[in-house]
C-alpha cells in the first residue's frame, strides 16, 4: 500500500470517527432530553393524580365535619331509607307523625360513595382497625396503611393497582378524633387527636395511563424525527465540508509537490519518491531506472524567440514526456530545463527504450513564437539503472542521479539529441 493510499485511508477513518462521535453525542443528548421529559411528564401526571385524591379526601372530611357539627342530620324516612342499625335511637317522630332517621357522618360518607361509584366518578370507603360497623373493616391496603399511621409513619399512603383490565389509583389518609366524634366513639376509648380510622379513595386512571403512553409515543417519535433530521443535516454539512477540505488539501498538496510551470513534480517531492523507491528496490531486489533529460540549446530558444516561447517549450515538452511514460513512473522537474524520470522495476534495456521513446516524441513536437516563427527542439538523455546485484545498504540515492547526469553529459558531448546509458560508458562503449 503506497503513501497516498495510506493517507486517504487515514483521512477517511478520521472523518468516519468524527461523524460517529458527533452522531453518538446527538443521539445520547436527544435521548437524554426524551427521558428527562418522560420522567418529568410522569411526575407531573402523578402529582396531579395525588392532588386530585387529596382534594376528594378533604372534600369528604369537610362534608363529614359539617354533618358532625350538627351531631348528625335527620332525613324523612321514606321508602328505601333504612335506619342506621349501629346507632342508638336513630329515629324520631315528628308531631305530624312523620318518621325521621339520623344520617350520621359515617353513614352519609358511605351513601355519597355509593352515588359516586354509580356515576363512575370514584369511590371511597371509611374504615378503621376497630370499626363499629363490620362494613367498615379494612382490606389489606387499608389495614397496612392504618397500621403505619398509628406507628407515626406518614399521614398518607397511595399507589396504583391493576384491577382486571383497568388501572386504579388508591389513596388513604387518617381521620383524627374531634370533639364531635366522641358522641359515638367515646365508648371505644378514643380521645381527641387519636387516629380512629381513615378514608380511602379509589378511582380509575386507565384513560390517563393511555393518554400518557400516547403522549410518550408522540414524544419519542418527535425525538426520532429530530435525531434523524439533525443527523441528516450534519451528514450533509460534514460531507460538503469534507469535500471542500479534500479539494483544498489536494490543491495544497499539488502546490507543495508540483512545479507551477510544467505541472511535473518538484525537486523536493521527487527526491522523497526517489528515497522511497530506493528502499523498495533494496528490500525486494528490483531494478530501479532513472533518466535525466535536458533540452538542447534551450538558452538559444529563450534568446531567439523570447522567454514566453521558452516557457511554452518547457510546458509542452514536460507534457510530452509525461505522456510517454507509464502511470507508475515518476516525472519531476530537476532544475532549469532539466527533467528527471524515475522508472520503478525497470532494467537497463527498459529504461533505454523509454528514454528513446521520449526523445523521438519530443523531436516531433512543433513550436511557434509569438511572431509566428516555427521551430523544433531536441533533447538529450542520460540513463542510469540500479540493478538488484548492485544494491547495498550503503547505496546512496544521489549516486543514481549522479550516474544519470554523467550519461547525460556524455550524450551532449557526442552530438546531442541522443540517449546515453551509464553502464555502456563504464564499459568504454558508445550508445546508439
Amino acid at each position: 500500500m503506497d503513501y497516498t493510499t495510506i493517507k486517504k485511508t487515514s483521512q477517511t477513518t478520521a472523518w468516519k470517527s468524527f461523524v460517529v462521535d458527533v452522531s453518538l453525542v446527538i443521539i445520547v443528548f436527544s435521548l437524554g432530553i426524551f427521558f428527562g421529559l418522560y420522567i418529568r411528564n410522569k411526575q407531573l401526571i402523578h402529582r396531579q393524580i395525588v392532588s386530585q385524591a387529596r382534594a376528594h379526601f378533604h372534600s369528604i372530611v369537610l362534608t363529614r365535619r359539617w354533618n358532625a357539627g350538627f351531631e348528625g342530620v335527620y332525613v324523612e324516612k321514606k321508602d328505601g331509607i333504612e335506619s342506621n342499625p349501629y346507632l342508638e335511637n336513630p329515629d324520631v317522630e315528628a308531631r305530624d307523625g312523620r318518621i325521621f332517621t339520623m344520617k350520621n357522618p359515617a353513614l352519609m360518607t358511605r351513601e355519597i360513595s355509593e352515588l359516586a361509584t354509580f356515576d363512575s366518578l370514584f369511590s371511597f370507603h371509611i374504615t378503621s382497625l376497630n370499626p363499629i360497623n363490620p362494613g367498615n373493616a379494612p382490606d389489606d391496603f387499608e389495614r397496612e396503611a392504618l397500621s403505619s399511621f398509628e406507628r407515626g409513619e406518614g399521614n398518607e399512603v397511595f399507589g396504583k393497582f391493576s384491577k382486571k383490565d383497568k388501572t386504579c389509583f388508591r389513596y388513604i389518609a387518617p381521620l383524627y378524633t374531634e370533639n364531635s366524634c366522641l358522641h359515638c366513639h367515646a365508648k371505644q376509648g378514643y380521645k381527641i387527636g387519636d387516629i380512629r380510622g381513615g378514608i380511602s379513595l379509589s378511582f380509575d386512571v386507565s384513560q390517563v395511563e393511555k393518554e400518557m403512553k400516547k403522549t410518550n409515543f408522540i414524544l419519542l417519535l418527535l425525538i426520532i424525527v429530530n435525531i434523524s433530521s439533525l443527523l441528516s443535516i450534519i451528514y450533509f454539512f460534514v460531507f460538503r465540508l469534507n469535500r471542500k477540505l479534500r479539494k483544498a488539501h489536494s490543491e495544497i498538496e499539488r502546490l507543495a509537490t508540483t512545479d507551477d510551470l510544467t505541472g511535473l513534480y518538484n525537486r523536493r517531492y521527487f527526491f522523497g519518491q526517489l528515497r522511497d523507491n530506493l528502499n523498495i528496490s533494496k528490500r525486494y531486489k528490483h531494478p530501479l531506472g532513472c533518466i535525466l533529460l535536458d533540452i538542447d540549446f534551450f538558452k538559444k530558444v529563450n534568446d531567439t524567440f523570447g522567454h514566453d516561447a521558452g516557457d511554452k517549450v518547457l510546458s509542452e515538452t514536460a507534457a510530452a514526456i509525461r505522456a510517454a511514460c507509464r502511470e507508475t513512473d515518476i516525472v519531476g522537474r530537476y532544475g532549469g530545463e532539466e527533467i528527471v524520470v524515475l522508472l520503478p522495476e525497470t532494467d537497463g534495456h527498459g529504461s533505454y527504450v523509454v528514454a528513446e521513446k521520449i526523445r523521438v516524441k519530443v523531436e516531433g513536437l512543433q513550436f511557434s513564437s509569438v511572431d509566428g516563427r516555427s521551430f523544433v527542439i531536441t533533447i538529450s538523455a542520460g540513463v542510469a539503472v540500479l540493478n538488484p546485484e548492485d544494491i547495498t545498504d550503503q547505496e546512496d540515492y544521489g549516486q543514481l542521479i549522479k550516474s544519470a547526469d554523467i550519461a547525460l553529459y556524455h550524450a551532449k558531448e557526442h552530438g546531442r539529441n541522443r540517449v546515453a546509458v551509464f553502464s555502456d560508458i563504464k564499459k568504454g562503449g558508445d550508445d546508439s
